[in-house]
């Protein structure tokens, strides 16, 4: 099997990274209606995330239009 290329490995991995995003801000929500204050950490994994996604997003673009 090839190795995938390194735009569709970075878009995959903005992928996983906004799926990653979207379960802890479940995750916060859920935990601040149960009046759990672990909920700070759930945004803040949400936060990290978000920005990984966005990186690897603005990586894989910029790597599609270097190919081209």
């Amino acid at each position: 099997m090839p190795s995938p290329s390194p735009a569709g490995q970075a878009r995959r991995l903005a992928l996983f990274a906004l799926a990653v995003c979207v379960l802890a801000v479940a995750a916060a929500v859920m935990s601040f209606v149960r009046g759990s204050w672990l909920g700070i950490v759930w945004i803040l994994l949400a936060g990290l995330s978000s920005n990984m996604g966005w990186y690897y997003l603005r990586r894989s673009r910029m790597t599609h239009a270097q190919q081209r």
